[in-house]
Parts: C-alpha cells; structure tokens; sequence
C-alpha cells in the first residue's frame, strides 16, 4: 500500500481542496515573503546608515581640522603676544626678551620632571605620620648644602662665562632626566639621589639667571618689574609644560622624563645662544678658589647693606610662613574638616589659593615694579599680619582661603623684591654667592615654618595666634635693621638697594647694575 500524506493535526482535510496549497505551505510562503521584506529593509538601513556614518566622518575630520587651525591660531596668537611682552621697553635690544623666552622653556622641563616623580620620591607626605613628613622636610635641605658654600663661589668665578654656566645647569638636568626614565622603570634605590642632583643643578640655574639678569636689564624696567617677567615666564612655562607632561605621563614616569629631556636639550640651546652682555666682564687678579670659598661663609656677618637684611627677614617670614601654612593646614584640616568635603579636597583648594596668590603677586609685580622694593614687601607683610589675624578669630573656609592667597602673593612680591635689592646692592663678583646664601636661608625659613606647623597642637586659634604673633616678630625685625641703618651712615645702601641716602646718590653696586634711582626708597 502507498504511504498516505497525513494533515497536519491543524488541518482538517475537508477543508482545502484537490490542488490547492496546504495551510502550512501558505505560512511558509508568508515567511519568505516577509524574510525577504525584512532583507530589503536592512539592505536600505545599512545603506542609510554608511551614508550617515560617512557624512559624520567628514563632518567629524571637518571640525578636526577646524580645531586644530582654531588651536594653532590660538597658540600663535598667544606666542606673538609673549614675546610683544618680553620684548618691550627696550627688551629686545638688551638681550632680557631672550633670557624670558628661554625661562618659558626650562620652567617647562621643570614642570615635566615635576609630574613624573610628583607621585613617587618628591611626593608630599600628606596624611602620614609627622615623623615621615619631618624626614621629608629634612631631605628637601639636602640640595642646599651645596649650594651656598660651594656651587655659589663657582659661579662667581666663571662669571665672566655665565651663558656657558647656565646652559650647564639645563645640560644636567637634561641627562639626569634621560637617567632617571631608565631608574624609574627598573624600580632602582638611585632615582632619590639622582633626582636630588637634578634639584641642584634646578637651584644653581637659578642663582646664575639672578646674577645675570641686571646685565640685561633695560632702563626703563626696574629689577622688581624684570624679576617679575621672570617670574611670569616661569608661571606660563609650568604651565604649558603641565599640559603637555600630563597626557604623556599617563604611558608612565619615564616618559614624562624623556619629555624633560627633549625640553631641557631646547632650553640649554637657548642658553647658549644668549647675548654676550649676560656674561660679566672678564677681569684680572680674581680671588683664589680658597677666599672664594671662606667669602661664601662670611656673607652671614658681613657685607650685606641694612636694606638687603631687612628684606632677607621679611622673605624668610613670607617662606615660614608657607611651610607652616602648608604643613599645619595638612594635619589640621584632617583632624577638623571645615565642610563636607573630603580632607584633601580641601587641602587642594588651599593649594589652589596659595598657587593663584602666587601669580598675582607675579603680575603685581610686574605693575607695581616701579615702587621701592623695601615699601611693597612691608605692604605685604602687614596684609599677611591681618590675613593672620582674621584666621585666628574665625576658623572657616573662606578665612582660610584667604590665608592661603595672601600666603602665595606675600611670598611672590618679597622674594621679588629681595632679589632686586641683592642685584642692585652686591658687587657683581659675588652676587652669584650672595644668592646662593639667600636661597638656602629661605629655604631653611621654610623648613623651620613646617616643623613648627607639624609639632604645633591642632588647636587653629592656637596656631594661627602663634602665626600671627611670628609675622609681628618679623615685622619689628625689619624696621629695627631699617633704624639701625639711620643711625650708622656707613651701613646704608644705595638709593638702588632702597637704602636712605640722599636722593639722586647711587651706590657702586647700583651704577654698575643701572638700578637708577627707581627703586630707591
């Protein structure tokens, strides 16, 4: 017998007739049908969609492009702008707008170095025992050891080729960098001892660029106002070289590292192609290298005129005043929060104060310049002495916040302003040692400032009283060396230095620097 087609049991087979399709193939037929519909529509919406993604691709590499011009544009703009700036009032023609533009470029590399080992040996201590945060204190003394009573008499005695010396400076540095990207990645025991030498070579650019800078500076800009180029050149340099390091440094600390290298190599090019009158004039009979050596340790008891004392106590005050700020404010605001925020939020917001006081007392500066060095630093002290007060009595945030902008704006203007008293007042065949003194009684300030904010109980009435009372204390300091002066002629400095001398008088130091009478006080 032949098989015998049965229905599906969803048909009745009285229902189709002889010839007409089954139920089940009409549904087939359905879903080819609407299989196929289905097809043609993906087909179109794939075609739609490759001639979207297509425009936006155009659409996308168009605004690319356009950012790109607009960032160029914008960058060229701003570097014709910078160098208008470093460049007027005679700039140019002295060879100052050069010495600017290669600050901008070795603050860059100092900012790439900075963010590579921000998290590993130089990293701030914050939130640790005070015994960890006092080691730290004490290694960042270690650069200087050197500084004052060797590496200054040996910049004063290769004066006469102070391009060459400064270009040295960011030549080291360059290499040491190259060093440490290697050190840093096999995770060697020398990256603290190398990065130590790099801050070294950091503080002896600065020392040389100091005792330079009178050489180029033109008469119609004071030595506060070309200090404050410097100190503006610096703030733009950082920050450009922030932007660049960071993107970079998240391949690594090594790569940051190499960043610097590139950027020091640049610097150091720079250096060399400065003008001639940066360096001093060669001269005979120099001092041997051994009173060379013994001058560097009698500049605490001698030869430094009433003026230039008086503002070395008022900047050692501003620079206790910021190790205090900052280590006090660290262990305070975690023991008593003043918001809702997290400790170290806050803690960042009082370095963000402290860093936008710093560039306003910058572009003070460079406005202001034109006042006696001796009456902006003491202006600044009393506002620093209120700002003190004010936190004592109200323990808040905004009081703090205020603290911490005066903090970095006092500290800018009397460092600005003690350096244009050393350059005007210091026979030029020690500037450089005098400056290496200055720079390590500073940073001795700054060090003695956070010790006492780390023992200090955490009491903010207490220890903004002591704060304050201390700024008080320096404040009687430089006005009995200034009254002292008065009394013994023979200790006053010229009208450069600030000194209280008959108007029009100049002291030798200050003909040789062209202060002028400007800065006198």
């Amino acid at each position: 017998m032949g098989a015998v087609d049965t229905p599906p049991p969803w048909e009745h087979p009285g229902d189709r007739s002889v010839g007409e399709p089954s139920v089940s193939e009409r549904l087939a037929g359905r879903v080819r049908s609407a299989g196929a519909s289905v097809g043609r529509v993906a087909r179109r919406g794939a075609t739609a969609t490759g001639r979207a993604g297509s425009s936006a691709g155009r659409t996308g590499a168009r605004g690319a492009v356009a950012s790109a011009r607009l960032v160029g544009k914008g960058t060229k703009a701003g570097s014709d702008r910078f160098r208008t700036f470093a460049g007027s009032e005679g700039a140019s023609e002295t060879g100052l707008a050069r010495v600017t533009e290669m600050q901008v470029l070795a603050s860059a590399g100092d900012a790439a170095f900075a963010v590579s080992l921000a998290s590993t040996v130089l990293a701030m201590p914050v939130g640790q025992a005070r015994g960890q945060v006092a080691v730290f204190l004490v290694t960042t003394m270690a650069p200087f050891v050197l500084l004052a009573p060797f590496i200054g008499p040996i910049l004063d005695r290769y004066r006469h080729g102070r391009r060459w010396a400064i270009g040295t400076t960011l030549a080291v540095r360059a290499f040491l960098s190259w060093v440490l990207a290697g050190l840093v990645a096999d995770g060697s025991p020398w990256v603290l001892p190398v990065a130590l030498g790099c801050l070294v070579a950091t503080r002896a650019y600065a020392v040389s660029l100091s005792a330079g800078i009178p050489l180029v500076r033109p008469e119609a800009v004071t030595l506060v106002r070309a200090n404050s180029r410097q100190s503006i050149a610096t703030l733009l340099g950082m920050t450009l070289g922030g932007l660049l390091a960071a993107p970079v440094g998240r391949l690594g600390a090594g790569w940051s590292l190499r960043l610097a290298f590139v950027v020091y190599v640049a610097a150091t090019v720079a250096a060399i192609r400065l003008p001639a009158s940066v360096d001093s004039p060669a001269e005979e009979g120099r001092q041997s290298w051994r009173a060379s050596l013994r001058g560097s340790w009698r500049l605490a008891a001698e030869g430094l005129s009433a003026p230039v004392r008086a503002a070395l106590v008022t900047a050692s005050g501003a620079k206790a005043l910021s190790g205090f700020v900052t280590f006090y404010l660290a262990f305070l605001l975690q023991d008593q929060p003043l918001s809702g925020l997290a400790s170290l939020v806050e803690l960042g917001l009082v370095v963000v104060a402290a860093g936008v006081g710093n560039a306003l007392g910058s572009f003070a500066g460079n406005r202001y310049g034109t006042r006696s060095p001796t009456v902006i630093a003491s202006a600044m002290l009393l506002v620093a002495i209120a700002a003190g007060l004010v936190t004592t009595l109200v323990y808040a945030v905004w009081s703090v916040l205020l603290l911490a902008l005066v903090t970095g704006a006092f500290g800018q203007l009397a460092k600005l302003c003690l350096d244009a008293l050393i350059q005007a007042d210091t026979d030029p065949e020690r500037a450089a040692r005098t400056f290496a003194w200055s720079e390590t009684r500073l940073q001795t300030a700054w060090v003695i400032g956070g010790g006492i904010g780390i023992v200090l109980p955490l009491l903010p009435a207490v220890g903004f009283g002591l704060l304050t009372a201390g700024l008080v204390g320096v404040l009687v300091a430089a006005i009995r060396i200034r009254r002292a002066s008065d009394d013994d002629p023979a200790s006053q400095g010229g009208a450069a230095a600030g000194g209280s001398v008959e108007p029009g008088v100049e002291s030798e130091a200050g003909k040789r620097s062209g202060a002028g009478t400007e800065d006198a006080s």
